[in-house]
């Protein structure tokens, strides 16, 4: 008989009729890279705008997001999943990637950089919300779930939403409008 010992397979996570645990897994992984992403934009984009009216909104919106990322691993926590940091880091890369792009400008910075920086936002609020209502839905066969909690990331997130909506097209109406002259 062989002696040698052998590492113990992982624990089985609990699994829910109808829940593929290890593809839920890999889906909030990928909303964690997104959130990862968000948190930086959101957070850079209240900082180049403090001071400003533009600042004054996004500030508290770039909280939120900050602590919607920080929901959604206590979430990941609650059914077991673990964090792909490789998936963390691509966010975060993605996001300072993101930042190179050409916008018209070379030497200062373009109006259209903070009207991009609003359309991704909004973007990856709608995603964020879309995975809430995903989250929301298991629920009902998942008790590790709160469904008051996802409603109200919910809430959240639409209100997000409206608020990332209304400064990107004031934005958008600055940074495209032409001179008379």
């Amino acid at each position: 008989m062989n002696t040698l010992s052998h590492p113990a397979a992982p624990p089985r996570r609990p699994t829910r009729p109808g829940v593929d645990m290890r593809l839920l897994g890999i889906y909030l992984n990928d909303h964690l890279a997104g959130a990862t992403a968000g948190t930086e934009r959101a957070t850079r984009l209240a900082r180049v705008a403090r001071g400003s009216a533009l600042g004054r909104a996004i500030g508290p919106v770039a909280a939120e997001i900050a602590q919607d990322r920080a929901a959604l691993l206590d979430i990941m926590g609650d059914l077991g999943v673990f964090v792909r940091r490789y998936k963390v880091c691509a966010g975060w890369t993605g996001e300072k990637l993101g930042r190179l792009k050409p916008n018209g400008h070379l030497l200062h910075p373009s109006p259209l950089g903070t009207m991009l920086d609003l359309e991704a936002l909004r973007l990856g609020v709608e995603g964020k919300a879309a995975g809430w209502q995903v989250l929301r839905r298991l629920s009902a066969a998942d008790g590790r779930l709160d469904p008051a909690r996802l409603d109200t990331l919910l809430e959240r997130a639409r209100r997000q939403q409206e608020r990332i909506e209304e400064w990107r097209v004031r934005q958008a109406e600055k940074a495209l409008a032409t001179t008379v002259g």
